[in-house]
């Protein structure tokens, strides 16, 4: 376990144990709980952090392994985009939702890309757009997106393999010392290429789900065959070399039509149906265009951003500092605190970071001033109504709540609905943005209340209410205001 984890465990133990028996006054409960959470994301936050890596057994086998760095989209990190079409006359309609399926297929393939975050949307009726952060190898990609999927009906004897299970078989065998994923080679009885149709049906006599397919003749004889002469056995549905059903077979199928049972809910039924009915792509594709994104635009991007979001920051910074002076100190540490918890956020979620998705955490930046300000000038306005400070300052608080939340959820509606229209290409950019907004605004909550709450109490603690009284300035307040 990395040494920082092992001292802030325990500190978040001596912490929380001192809190339970000590039961200190709310404003000291808080404090300890920000300091705790502001050293936890700060150390997320780090550069070079380690990541966590946790060997629970003591057996020198890491049982939690966890890498914790910034992911960086396609407009950082450089990549490749490629834009595919259905290869088919343009009067001649698609299969219903054979796009879909299509989308399905590439995604399934492109994650033994190594590609860092990868995109896959529909453009249109009959596009995808494919974008591949963090690869620059256009042909083995295309190649890889193109290829046929191979459906196979596979041997397993007696024994079912569970959903999932990689596999490999003699009809594609592996290379000489190469290693099979579960062992042994199964035997392929027949491909796909002998599925005529495959559809959702419901069992007459219990209602589950099944799915029932049909063959073309040559398929039927292989079929009727093999299940003759092997009643009991477990013939396996295999696509892409990855197990996706384990039938047992009940009785010779000699008609050239079963059923596959299997506990299905209705969706995993459909699912099943559509990956024997496509198990290849059910539309051939071509490639319209292809573009590389070089990493010298990813890193200008970076260092611009950076540089901007610094120079923002610290003007914010500088703006608090000066206008609201002690209150502005609070808000400036809460600000800074909030900037953390969001880098430790994106780190850990993790969030895909994008130049929209940086925009869209320096307009929170604003928004978390924002609230502080509200506050600091309801405050001002009691104090000018003569209130004395700690009633001042709580009911600068509670009367800016309403505001704040009520702001912040209307812009949270907004996030919600750019990120459901940016499932579709020519708007996937905003996904970005409205999550780190979103994001941004949630933590705003925390931070520009309790956070700034908290450490208002304690600087203004030292000072006699005749001091503040007689240097107005350090509220904000010129003299006589």
């Amino acid at each position: 376990m990395n040494l920082f984890l092992i001292i802030w465990l325990a500190a978040v133990i001596a912490g929380l144990g001192l809190l339970i028996v000590l039961r200190p006054g709310r404003h000291i409960s808080w404090l300890v709980i920000i300091a705790l959470l502001t050293a936890f994301a700060a150390w997320v936050a780090l550069p070079n952090n380690p990541g966590i890596h946790i060997d629970l057994n003591g057996d020198g086998a890491e049982d939690i392994s966890r890498d914790i760095a910034i992911r960086q989209g396609l407009d950082l990190a450089g990549g490749l985009r490629v834009l595919l079409e259905a290869d088919l006359p343009p009067d001649k309609p698609l299969p219903a939702g054979a796009m879909d399926e299509v989308r399905r297929i590439v995604e399934a393939r492109i994650d033994a890309l190594g590609a860092l975050e990868p995109v896959v949307q529909r453009q249109g009726e009959r596009r995808l757009i494919v974008e591949l952060p963090g690869y620059s190898d256009p042909q083995s990609a295309v190649d890889l997106i193109r290829e046929t999927a191979q459906l196979e009906f596979v041997e397993f004897g007696a024994a079912p393999l569970p959903p999932g299970t990689p596999i490999q078989t003699d009809l594609n065998p592996p290379a000489e010392g190469e290693e099979t994923p579960s062992g042994p080679i199964y035997h392929t009885v027949m491909t796909g290429e002998v599925l005529q149709t495959a559809d959702v049906d419901f069992d007459p006599q219990t209602g589950a789900p099944v799915v029932s397919f049909t063959l073309t003749e040559e398929g039927a004889k292989i079929f009727g065959d093999y299940t003759s002469a092997h009643v009991g056995d477990i013939l396996g549905i295999v696509l892409d070399g990855v197990v996706i059903s384990s039938p047992r077979i009940e009785s010779a199928i000699t008609e050239g039509r079963g059923i596959i049972t299997g506990n299905f809910t209705l969706e995993e039924a459909t699912q099943l149906a559509t990956q024997l009915r496509y198990g290849a792509l059910p539309v051939p594709l071509r490639v319209e265009s292809t573009a590389t994104v070089g990493p010298t635009l990813g890193q200008i991007s970076v260092e611009q951003s950076i540089r901007a979001g610094i120079i923002g920051i610290i003007a914010v910074l500088l703006f608090m500092l000066i206008y609201y002076r002690i209150p502005g100190i609070a808000a400036a540490l809460a600000l800074i605190i909030f900037a953390l918890i969001n880098l430790a956020i994106y780190k850990l979620v993790p969030v895909t970071m994008t130049l929209p998705a940086i925009t869209g955490f320096l307009i929170s930046v604003g928004t978390a001033v924002d609230g502080n300000i509200l506050i600091f000038e309801r405050m001002k306005e009691e104090l000018r109504r003569g209130k004395r400070l700690g009633a001042a300052v709580e009911a600068g608080f509670d009367r800016a709540w309403t505001s704040i939340r009520d702001s912040n959820l209307s812009t949270l509606i907004i996030c919600a609905i750019l990120y459901t229209f940016g499932t579709s290409f020519g708007a996937g950019a905003v996904r970005g943005f409205a999550v780190t907004l979103a994001l941004g605004l949630v933590v705003n909550l925390f931070t520009a209340v309790t956070v700034t709450h908290t450490f208002l109490h304690f600087l203004m603690l030292p000072l006699r209410e005749e001091v503040l009284a007689q240097r107005r300035w350090l509220l904000g307040l010129e003299r006589g205001a």
